[in-house]
């Protein structure tokens, strides 16, 4: 236990892993407060102490907490890593430990399609461009000019959403990492991969 955290604190850190996957499986609008109170062993007025903002609040944590993931471990390496190669395969690797090879969904994505996406449009808007912006600068630094880094970008962080959907949607994970499979030889430039292969 770290010394001069409050109990509040503690229960707050603890209870935002745990928030991220009720909102992934119910969604913003699903995710009841009786729901969150029950799979966090919170009751309601704890969960208040903890998040005086109620279920907004919660939710604006949770994506705090993913946003500072993806800063830490993609999007920074994407962007500063010297080797460009090292930082795309890291991309690759840690979006598959990320998203259990397919097992779980995209909360920020499944917010883009729901409710979530009036009350939390910037957040949204900024975790793909951020993605997309990132892996662009990672694909330019590696070879490919500007504006085709720029296509490619975009379309593998469709194709990572894409994929998450469809191993969902079809139960089956493995499709998850398929798909990353056929996504690595688009970002090496040396692989000499053309759009529609």
């Amino acid at each position: 236990m770290r010394s001069g955290v409050s109990k509040a604190e503690r229960a707050r850190e603890a209870a935002i892993p745990v928030l991220a996957e009720v909102f992934r499986e119910h969604g913003y609008e699903g995710a009841s407060l009786a729901l969150l109170g029950d799979r966090t062993g919170l009751g309601k007025g704890s969960l208040y102490h903890a998040f005086p903002g109620g279920k907004a609040e919660m939710a604006e944590a949770v994506l705090d907490a993913i946003e500072t993931w993806f800063e830490t471990r993609i999007y920074a390496p994407l962007r500063d890593e010297p080797d460009p190669s090292v930082a795309l395969d890291r991309m690759l690797t840690e979006t598959d430990a990320y998203f259990r090879s397919g097992g779980r969904a995209c909360l920020v994505g499944a917010f883009a399609l729901t409710d979530g996406r009036d009350r939390f449009a910037v957040r949204i808007a900024r975790y793909f461009t951020g993605w997309r912006d990132a892996l662009a600068a990672a694909l330019t630094r590696a070879g490919f000019n500007p504006g085709d880094a720029a296509d490619r970008a975009e379309e593998a962080v469709s194709a990572i959403q894409g994929g998450l959907v469809l191993a969902r949607a079809l139960d089956d994970p493995a499709a998850f990492g398929r798909m990353l499979a056929r996504l690595r030889p688009r970002l090496d430039p040396s692989e000499g991969a053309t759009p529609g292969r």
